[in-house]
């Protein structure tokens, strides 16, 4: 299949119950199925969903044991031997949805993240937190060889769920679109994707510390809800009539920013929701909704044309990502900060430490 060497046995990050914590130990390297591909995962970017399947908090049941994990950058490095439009050698990319069926009408119109038969990586199969990595060789992200793969690890989930938020909100250049928990891993993006798109940027986080970040990647305001006293009057001031963004992408972790978009949003606006805090639900008022003609839609991970098109602005240099790197071994120490709301951009891991 490949004359390069892989080992039987590699380092990866493993949970055990549900709760956590990550158990960093030794475990097999698989071998790909004939439609499959096996990636030298070098970096993976560390999500808050990761942090939320460790945590067994969402009602869709993980698999056990688990490697989580789902944005990999790495190296093919053995294939099937149906897989024809992959290489040995190819840089290449394991997202979140790690394989569908390719045959059901979701996958058949291009939504193939609707799959019901789709494959999740760090959730319903191992994923991007580990050495070697199996993943379907028709979803992985072809990744251009001169991108870095450390810096374009972000772009493999965060990157690419940002980018089809912004285009399911319907947003137009010189439009604003405010951008609930900007100060994070995907706001830090979803700043810098709107603002390649031509859009105006509201940043809303919590904290002097994002708010610097938020304005140093191009937000025009920034709304700090730790601070204000009115979030709702403050946003609507931030655009120039006044009347509120025509987009709200919730980006939160917590529950009351979904609650409170649809008071602000301007009326024929669209309230966009990424953010999964769990047992959250949305609430709005019928009337409100109706006589403005709000629209309040969700927006799950991008498909495979969503994928490369935020992978060719990535290229393009319009997207640079704020991360820190750590070694795998401490992944614990990361999710420690983020239950603590103290990550600033995201934190990618390098696989060999």
């Amino acid at each position: 299949m490949t004359d390069i060497e892989i080992p039987s046995e590699q380092w990866a990050q493993v949970v055990e119950k549900s709760g956590g914590p990550v158990v960093y130990k030794k475990i097999p390297v698989k071998k790909p199925s004939p439609d499959e591909v096996l990636i030298n995962v070098k970096y993976s970017g560390v999500c808050h969903t990761d942090l939320h399947a460790m945590m067994g908090d969402w009602p869709l049941p993980t698999k056990l044991p688990l490697v989580g994990g789902h944005e990999g950058a790495g190296v093919v490095v053995a294939k099937g031997e149906l897989v024809k439009d992959v290489e040995i050698g190819d840089h290449a990319g394991l997202k979140w949805l790690n394989g569908s069926c390719l045959a059901c009408s979701f996958c058949m119109q291009a939504d193939e993240p609707l799959c019901p038969h789709a494959l999740l990586s760090g959730y319903t199969v191992d994923g991007s937190f580990q050495q070697y990595a199996i993943a379907k060789a028709a979803h992985v992200a072809r990744i251009p060889k001169e991108c870095d793969l450390d810096a374009v690890a972000p772009v493999l989930c965060a990157g690419i769920t940002v980018y089809k938020s912004l285009k399911e909100s319907g947003a137009r250049p010189g439009q604003h679109v405010a951008i609930v928990g900007a100060g994070g891993g995907l706001g830090s993006m979803a700043i810098q994707y709107a603002r390649a798109m031509g859009l105006r940027v509201i940043g809303i986080d919590g904290g002097e510390e994002k708010g610097q970040s938020c304005k140093s990647l191009g937000a025009e305001v920034y709304v700090d809800f730790t601070s204000s006293a009115d979030i709702v009057r403050d946003v609507k001031a931030a655009t120039p009539d006044g009347l509120g963004p025509h987009a709200v992408l919730l980006l939160a972790v917590s529950e009351k920013p979904f609650q409170q978009a649809t008071e602000y949003i301007r009326s024929r606006g669209t309230v966009v929701c990424i953010g999964l805090p769990a047992g959250a639900y949305l609430k709005a008022p019928v009337f409100d909704t109706v006589v403005r003609m709000i629209s309040i839609k969700g927006s799950y991970v991008g498909n495979r044309q969503d994928t490369q098109e935020a992978l060719d602005f990535f290229k393009r240099g319009m997207i640079k990502v704020p991360y820190k790197t750590v070694g795998l071994s401490e992944l614990q120490d990361v999710y420690k900060l983020m239950q603590k709301g103290k990550i600033v951009g995201r934190y990618v891991v390098d696989t060999s430490r």
